[in-house]
């Protein structure tokens, strides 16, 4: 696997919001750079996938931070599509929707391929590697090598954890079977 160390796109999506993350920032920017590669690695490779794939990474789980809620899904889709509005990319919306609001499927997704990719991307890292989709596991060490997970499950364990006290009856709003 050739890691992605940087990309514009998303650097610029995650600076605007930096403010929102406090001390969670490197974590959650770590977070969409591993989901970035990992989803590259099930595209096309494509300069158009990779920038679709930056724009779904930089705003899949970013109403966590930017809303303060734990069903984010809805208004992480909603700023993704307003971005895309503002920078002339509108005719993507449809497919990197389905990119942010298919993520967290347990199944696999038959819509939008780069949506598959992204699923496959974000399970990979959510697991730490325990799902792994065919990829070799060496991979995946390198690319927490490149970009550590500074304590990202464990907030993501936090959040559900005080989700689940919160909405009982809805604890894990944003997966889908």
């Amino acid at each position: 696997m050739d890691i992605i160390l940087q990309n514009e796109v998303l650097d610029r999506i995650l600076e605007k919001h930096r403010s929102k993350f406090g001390k969670d920032y490197p974590a959650y920017k770590n977070h969409c750079y591993r989901v970035l590669n990992l989803a590259v690695v099930y595209s096309d490779k494509s300069s158009v996938s990779l920038e679709k794939i930056a724009i779904a990474s930089a705003f899949h789980d970013l109403a966590i931070w930017v809303h303060q809620t734990f069903d984010y899904i809805g208004p992480s889709v909603s700023m993704a599509r307003a971005y895309l509005e503002q920078v002339g990319k509108f005719f993507w919306s449809d497919e990197i929707s389905q990119m942010i609001s298919e993520h967290h499927k347990v199944s696999r997704f038959d819509g939008f391929p780069l949506a598959e990719a992204f699923r496959k991307a974000d399970w990979i890292d959510v697991s730490i590697g325990a799902v792994c989709f065919g990829l070799d596991r060496q991979d995946i060490k390198a690319l927490y090598k490149a970009f550590p997970a500074h304590r990202f499950h464990f907030r993501l364990i936090q959040l559900s954890a005080s989700n689940i006290i919160k909405n009982p009856l809805n604890p894990l709003p944003m997966f889908k079977w």
